[in-house]
C-alpha cells in the first residue's frame, strides 16, 4: 500500500507530467510569464466550463475576495454577513477593509450559511453577504439571492471549495460562483482545481462588475499608467494558468474520484452511531473537497492519535472558529453565541480524499476507524 496522504499532488502530476511539463517549458521558452495566452485561454475555458459571462484570474483566492468587496463599493463601517465556521480569508478581507464582518450560523447538516440567522443581523449597514460554499457543496443560493433583493444587498459567492459543484434552484441548474452578484476561487495546489503555487479568480455576470474588477486587480488602472482607482497587484501568472488549462479538463473526472472516495467512506461507516457522515443538500451536487464527519461522543484527539499511529493523516477544518479567533473577538461582542458553530468546531474530523486514493488505503482507513469506535 502506498503511504496515505491527506491529497497525493505527486501522483496526480505524474499522471499528467507530460502535458504539464510541456507546457511549462513552452512558457518559459516564450518568456511570457505575466499574462499571456494561458492566462487569456484559463479565463475563456472556465466561462464556458461554469456558464459565467466573466472569468478574472487573479493572484489568490483572498485577494479574489478582497477585490469582489472593493469593486462593490464597500465603504470603512459597512457590515458584511459572513459565516464563521470558515477558513479565515473569509473574514479576514472584510477586516481589511475596514468593514465589519458579521457572524452568522451554519447549517448542521450542510455546514453553510444558516439564512434564517443571517436575515435576523440584517441592519441598515449591512452591504453584504458572503456564503460560503464549504467542503465541496452550494449554500442554498436560493435563499440567499432572495434575502439579496428583500434587503438590496449584494451576494459575494466564496467558492474556493467547491468549484464545479451545481446548485438546483428557481433559475435552473447554476455554478457555484455564477449565481450571486460577484464569486471567487482559490486554485490553491490542494484544491479540486489546483495550480503548482498560488492563483485565484473572480466570476460575474455583470459587464460593469467585470470592468471594475479588471481595473481594481489591475492597480485601478483605466489604461497604463492611468488610475481612476485604488487598486491591488493581483495577477495570475502564465505558468500556472498553463497548469490549470490542463487540469481543468479533467476536473469532472476529478470530482467523480472524489465521490467514489466519500461514497466507500459513507456506506463504511453506515452503521456506526458515533459518526456522522457529510449529507449533500437537495439543491446542490457534492465535489468533496473535504470529507468532513461529525463526531458523537468520540473523543477525538484519541481517534486522530489511533488513526496517525496506523499513518493515517486527519484534520480540522476548522478548530477554532473566526469569531473565537483572537484577531477577530472585538468583532464578536455583543454579537449572540454560535452555538451550532462552536459545537461543530468540537465534532468535525475530515479524512483523506483525492483524486488517487486506492481501495487498499480507503480499506485501511476504514478498518482502524471503525476498529477504534467499536473497541
Amino acid at each position: 500500500m502506498k503511504p496515505i496522504q491527506l491529497v497525493d499532488l505527486h501522483t496526480q502530476y505524474l499522471d499528467i507530467k507530460q502535458d504539464v511539463d510541456k507546457a511549462i517549458l513552452d512558457v518559459l521558452d516564450s518568456t511570457s510569464y505575466i499574462g499571456g495566452e494561458h492566462v487569456k485561454g484559463l479565463g475563456s475555458e472556465l466561462e464556458s466550463y461554469l456558464g459565467i459571462k466573466h472569468v478574472i484570474p487573479c493572484a489568490n483566492g483572498t485577494d479574489a475576495l478582497q477585490i469582489a468587496l472593493m469593486a462593490i463599493g464597500c465603504k470603512p463601517g459597512d457590515e458584511v454577513l459572513t459565516p464563521s465556521f470558515t477558513y479565515i480569508a473569509t473574514c479576514e478581507v472584510i477586516a481589511l477593509l475596514g468593514l465589519k464582518p458579521v457572524f452568522v450560523e451554519v447549517d448542521p447538516d450542510f455546514f453553510t450559511i444558516d439564512v434564517t440567522d443571517a436575515k435576523k443581523k440584517i441592519t441598515k449597514k449591512t452591504k453584504a453577504i458572503v456564503p460560503v460554499h464549504l467542503y465541496g457543496q452550494c449554500a442554498n443560493m436560493d435563499e440567499v439571492m432572495k434575502l439579496s433583493h428583500e434587503h438590496g444587498i449584494k451576494v459575494i459567492e466564496d467558492t474556493a471549495q467547491a468549484i464545479g459543484a451545481k446548485h438546483t434552484g428557481q433559475e435552473g441548474v447554476q455554478s457555484a460562483g455564477g449565481i450571486g452578484d460577484i464569486g471567487t476561487t482559490s486554485f490553491f495546489p490542494s484544491k479540486n482545481l489546483g495550480c503548482y503555487g498560488d492563483g485565484g479568480a473572480i466570476f460575474t455576470n455583470n459587464d460593469e462588475w467585470a470592468l471594475s474588477l479588471i481595473r481594481i486587480s489591475s492597480h485601478g488602472q483605466t489604461k497604463r499608467y492611468y488610475h481612476d482607482y485604488i487598486g491591488v497587484n493581483s495577477r495570475l501568472d502564465n505558468i500556472q494558468a498553463a497548469v490549470l488549462r490542463i487540469k481543468l479538463r479533467r476536473l469532472d473526472e476529478y470530482a467523480t474520484m472524489r465521490q467514489e472516495a466519500a461514497a466507500f467512506y459513507t456506506n463504511a461507516f453506515s452503521s456506526l452511531d458515533q459518526i456522522v457522515t457529510p449529507k449533500t443538500a437537495p439543491w446542490s451536487t457534492h465535489v468533496y473537497h473535504q470529507f468532513t464527519m461529525k463526531l458523537i461522543d468520540v473523543d477525538r484527539q484519541k481517534l486522530q492519535d489511533c488513526l496517525s499511529d496506523a499513518e493515517i493523516p486527519s484534520n480540522i477544518y476548522y478548530p477554532v472558529p473566526a469569531h473565537r479567533q483572537k484577531g477577530y473577538s472585538d468583532f464578536f461582542i455583543g454579537q449572540p453565541e454560535l452555538i451550532i458553530t462552536d459545537d461543530l468546531s468540537s465534532r468535525v474530523l475530515s479524512l483523506p480524499i483525492h483524486t488517487e486514493m486506492e481501495l487498499d488505503q480507503l480499506e485501511h482507513i476504514a478498518k482502524t476507524l471503525i476498529e477504534f469506535i467499536e473497541k
